[in-house]
């Protein structure tokens, strides 16, 4: 469907307005179907990425900075998704022992499990998506948005 269809819009646009508005459009049609698959767990899709942080961290603790910096959203309050990630006990938190100002994450168990049930469901979600295009069609697809990306 071309986005001039999807917004129901009969307006002229040109080329640039068409892809800007095609990715935010494909963005939210991903993220929709994405927080159905997160709902019944109780999570938003950043207190996701945060759990996907910490287990790619191999059961080493990660501080808050280093949680920001890997962070899909880097407007997210991590300090909040992390409180949250805690009332939920898939997170745990602890002051680092050689520095107190530093704050130590690791995911629990629990959450290492809940990951464990998310990833096929997440890994449908993402061929689901990609189904219509070829694997060269998917690498130009990532070069060109990369390509896009810079300023």
């Amino acid at each position: 469907m071309k986005i001039e269809e999807a917004i129901k819009s009969n307006v002229e646009m040109d080329n640039s307005k068409k892809v800007v508005l095609n990715i935010i459009y494909t963005q939210n049609v991903i993220n929709d179907q994405f927080h159905e698959i997160l709902k019944p767990y109780d999570l938003s899709s950043e207190q996701y990425n945060v759990m996907r942080i910490l287990r790619g961290q191999k059961g080493c603790p990660a501080n808050m900075c280093v949680i920001q910096e890997r962070m899909l959203a880097k407007t997210s309050n991590t300090t909040r998704l992390v409180d949250k990630l805690l009332l939920k006990e898939f997170v745990t938190r602890e002051v680092c022992p050689e520095n107190r100002r530093k704050i130590e994450v690791l995911i629990t168990q629990k959450g290492l499990d809940v990951l464990s049930e998310l990833d096929p469901k997440v890994n449908e979600h993402e061929k689901k998506f990609s189904q219509n295009l070829t694997s060269e069609e998917l690498e130009q697809l990532n070069f060109l948005l990369e390509k896009f990306r810079k300023q």
